[in-house]
């Protein structure tokens, strides 16, 4: 059985469209059927994961291009989120201590914390594939596990 096309979201690289990009992943949550926390921690995840690559991939440059795809999954969902920006290292962004005092730098702190898997995979000399996958249950019932 084929896989279904992804539900996309492509929109240019501008802080003041960070609530479409959320409410584009909660919509979609709705529909996949995930509960509450399940939503609010893969919009937060998405959200820093956009909110990353418009101020550090793309520069805050407006005309490069920014698309989330979001697909179904018997145990979840997962996010790619597809740049233009410079091949990016996940790896090489130190695990955080929580406790430490610092302004800014833990989105991706964040997104390892929210998610259940997290990588980058670079797409050539431009661009990055970050994706994020979140096993949970499509049912209220079947709370999903942070």
């Amino acid at each position: 059985m084929a896989q279904k096309p992804p539900w996309t979201l492509t929109l240019p690289s501008d802080l003041r469209l960070l609530p479409l990009a959320r409410a584009f992943v909660g919509a979609v949550c709705q529909v996949a059927g995930f509960d509450e926390k399940a939503t609010d921690a893969i919009v937060l995840a998405t959200d820093e994961a956009t909110n990353n690559v418009i101020r550090h991939a793309h520069h805050g440059q407006p005309d490069a291009p920014l698309q989330i795809q979001c697909f179904f999954r018997p145990d979840g969902i997962e996010i790619l989120l597809i740049d233009q920006g410079a091949p990016f290292d996940l790896a090489a962004v130190p695990h955080l201590d929580p406790s430490e005092e610092r302004i800014g730098g833990r989105g991706v702190f964040l997104m390892r914390a929210l998610m259940d898997e997290l990588s980058c995979q670079p797409r050539g000399e431009r661009g990055n594939m970050l994706r994020m996958v979140k096993r949970c249950a499509r049912t209220a019932a079947e709370p999903c596990g942070s």
